[in-house]
């Protein structure tokens, strides 16, 4: 079944178009603390970024085992989904650590069983170039054609220039995933301690904010005042104590 019925249409990919894709991904991701949004902001982006690619995947790795999926089209989400079966050319791509082209699915002897479900979705080509995010994470990216012998030697320098720099900001991403997590863990601790936890009480009444950012509130003025933040929570509540007492 074709899920998509309109013509292909392939331009020459060139540095230009490779560098606005490049940038726009860099745009799109170089904020992200999530993981599983930066995949889906990278396929959505390659997928509308490169001509003669309809659809476009990601299959993920943490430890060996599956770890992610993300599809510019959900319909599409278990030919990168390696829990459907491994042997695929994603899986291909991750194994031997290089580029994986099929440019016609019809004659295709690789992965018998993915190629039947790719064929019946409406894929007839594939490039799978491995990524390498970080010690504990690998993946590949997925190009999909809905024509055979659409994907030409540009795709394949394409998917190569991706691969390489979606690994650099999707390594940022798990990094700043995990200093927010870090930092998240940190105020925990910090408004269970006494005297703080205080402070930011006495500012939640004030202000009528949530914990968060209460503790913001009392950052700032530690970092205004240039004193430690145990000392502004001091001053804070022994003023509230005396206005209390008076």
């Amino acid at each position: 079944m074709n899920l998509d019925t309109r013509e292909p249409v392939v331009h020459n990919l060139g540095v230009l178009e490779t560098a606005a894709l490049l940038r726009e991904l860099t745009a799109g991701l170089i904020a992200l603390t999530d993981f599983d949004e930066a995949l889906l902001t990278l396929v959505r982006v390659t997928r509308d970024a490169v001509a003669g690619v309809r659809w476009c995947g990601f299959t993920a790795l943490r430890a060996g085992e599956p770890a992610g999926v993300a599809a510019s089209d959900e319909r599409l989400a278990g030919l990168d989904d390696l829990r459907h079966g491994p042997d695929s050319p994603a899986m291909s791509a991750i194994r031997r650590r290089e580029m994986i082209l099929a440019v016609d699915l019809a004659g295709e002897p690789r992965w018998p069983a993915w190629t039947a479900r790719a064929r019946d979705l409406g894929v007839r080509g594939v490039v799978s170039a491995p990524v390498d995010i970080d010690d504990q994470v690998i993946g590949a990216i997925n190009l999909y054609a809905a024509g055979p012998n659409l994907l030409t030697p540009q795709h394949q320098l394409t998917a190569m220039l991706l691969a390489e720099h979606a690994g650099l900001l999707l390594a940022a991403v798990r990094d700043r995933g995990r200093q927010a997590e870090m930092a998240g863990e940190r105020d925990a601790e910090l408004l269970l301690d006494g005297v703080i936890g205080q402070a930011v009480g006495v500012i939640m009444t004030q202000r009528g904010c949530p914990p968060a950012e209460a503790l913001d509130v009392l950052r700032t003025a530690a970092s205004s005042l240039d004193i430690p933040l145990r000392e502004v929570a001091e001053r804070l509540v022994r003023t509230v104590s005396r206005q209390r007492e008076s």
